[in-house]
């Protein structure tokens, strides 16, 4: 099963720490347990775009389309053997710690 980490900020967890940011040993963790991974960090919220289609005209906005203090910093696609493993792993992440982590299985088309 592959799930989906949504990384994201938080104003309430502890103020970021490079020093403490530990994510190459977690990515070396997830590697070292056989799951296959992908995930990267996203640009800043200041450069996105909120793409929407409405009686056939489009609409294109600045930014993110929800206000809120928080905005999703990055994501993860793991393949865990269940929603269990997901949170474990989750909990491991150094985001975990300064942001939250949203952990959704994958609901495939097809």
């Amino acid at each position: 099963m592959r799930y989906l980490f949504l990384i994201q900020t938080a104003l309430d967890g502890e103020p970021y720490r490079k020093s403490e940011d530990n994510i190459d040993e977690w990515i070396a963790e997830v590697d070292a347990r056989g799951r296959e991974a992908d995930g990267d960090r996203l640009r800043p919220i200041e450069e996105a775009k909120t793409v929407r289609v409405r009686h056939g005209r489009l609409d294109v906005v600045d930014g993110p389309f929800t206000e809120a203090k928080e905005w999703v910093a990055g994501y993860d696609v793991i393949d865990c053997d269940s929603m269990e493993d997901a949170i474990d792993l989750a909990s491991r992440h150094p985001m975990a710690r300064f942001g939250r982590i949203e952990v959704r299985e994958l609901w495939p088309l097809r």
